[in-house]
């Protein structure tokens, strides 16, 4: 059964950088790829990042571009999401996502795993 348990985020300034985390378990290293979304107070849960968990191409949201950097760490199972220039509308919750099913990698039905949540809010 796959378990993915988000940690690290908290409250920021404009401008700030912040790293939150996806540990991942019973999973099956090299087959899945995984995501990053984001859910705002009366928005549709968002697509930020995804990436092959055994390397290979990431893919952003516009908005995130040149700003998040998805990456990981095989030896720990764990995804990491490290974002910087933070701005007041990156505010959400952001969870992480495996077991893609194909489609879309900013589809939120295409996954079949998520964890918890971390929230991350940022302020002006």
């Amino acid at each position: 059964q796959v378990q993915l348990v988000e940690s690290g985020g908290g409250a920021v300034q404009a401008g700030g950088s912040l790293t939150i985390s996806c540990q991942m378990s019973g999973i099956t290293w090299r087959m899945w790829s995984v995501a990053w979304f984001r859910e705002a107070p009366g928005k549709e849960r968002e697509g930020v990042a995804a990436m092959a968990t055994g390397g290979g191409p990431t893919y952003y949201t516009d908005s995130a571009k040149g700003r998040f950097t998805i990456s990981q760490d095989n030896a720990k199972n764990t995804v990491y999401l490290q974002m910087k220039s933070l701005k007041p509308e990156d505010t959400a919750m952001y969870y992480c996502a495996a077991e893609f099913k194909g489609g879309k990698w900013w589809d939120p039905t295409a996954y079949g795993s998520w964890g918890q949540g971390t929230q991350v809010s940022v302020s002006s």
